[in-house]
């Protein structure tokens, strides 16, 4: 697809089984690459994600931040209670709806936050070099196909009339 052949350790998995062994690779050294900083990837992703919308002028409520980082609710609400309490994260009640919380990160979070996203940078470098590095063509493409793929509907109540092989 993009010039790469694919090993032959893989020629026979699912485009399903890799993206999940890729999520998890990602997933272990991020979570590797922040424990420095007493950082987990969750969340780290949760205090990047409010990094990131408020430089964007947001102050995202905890619903609104599960549906960017694509975590349930649930395990939002759970990991910003433990930030509040790190100090990394300010947690206030939404005067426009009193069952919802606005979060922001403190000063620390911001602190800790820019620290982090330098090292996953790092890491980010390393992953993409096989396709250029992260500003060649190709791992530009490779980024607009994994955004496709977040964008697709997927529901695992559809039947698929195609029966697997």
């Amino acid at each position: 697809m993009y010039g790469i052949s694919v090993s032959s350790a893989h020629e026979n998995d699912t485009a399903g089984f890799l993206v999940w062994r890729l999520s998890m690779k990602w997933r272990v050294a991020v979570d590797r690459a922040v424990a420095p900083l007493g950082l987990t990837h969750a969340q780290y992703a949760l205090m990047g994600s409010l990094y990131g919308m408020a430089r964007s002028g947001l102050r995202p409520s905890q619903r609104q931040l599960a549906d960017h980082t694509g975590l349930e609710p649930l395990y939002v609400s759970k990991l910003a209670r433990a930030l509040e309490a790190s100090g990394l994260v300010a947690r206030t009640r939404d005067p426009a709806d009193p069952r919802a919380m606005r979060l922001a990160l403190t000063e620390m979070g911001h602190d800790v936050t820019r620290r982090a996203i330098g090292v996953v940078q790092g890491l980010l470098d390393q992953l993409l070099e096989p396709l250029g590095g992260q500003h060649d063509p190709r791992a530009r493409q490779f980024t607009r196909d994994l955004a496709t793929l977040l964008d697709a509907p997927l529901d695992p109540h559809t039947e698929n009339s195609e029966e697997p092989s």
